[in-house]
């Protein structure tokens, strides 16, 4: 080991610097550039083909799923109407319960 260092003098240390300062990033970005689908992934983070949406290509599948949507906003819609009519009536009772104990 000493008659190794005592060769790393002048040029010859200067040369090894180098050849570390070259290598060494470049054998970084090997080690972490290299088989990142194994070393770097999550299992189950992206979704499948089976789980991933299907675009629809052909006319009739594009009329069953405007079909499907259109179902889908009026669901949404009468659950809203409910629940509004549901927050009118709690409001106008609140209303009717606050003017008959002021008038008492």
């Amino acid at each position: 080991m000493s008659s190794f260092i005592r060769r790393l003098q002048g040029g010859n240390l200067e040369v090894f610097k180098f050849g570390m300062y070259v290598l060494f990033p470049i054998g970084w970005m090997y080690y972490f550039g290299t088989n990142l689908d194994d070393r770097f992934s999550v299992k189950g983070f992206w979704p499948t083909a089976e789980q991933s949406h299907k675009i629809p290509i052909d006319k009739e599948e594009i009329d069953k799923e405007l079909a499907r949507m259109r179902m889908v906003e009026s669901i949404k819609r009468e659950r809203r109407e409910r629940e509004l009519a549901a927050l009118q009536a709690q409001q106008v009772q609140a209303q009717a319960q606050a003017e008959s104990s002021g008038q008492q």
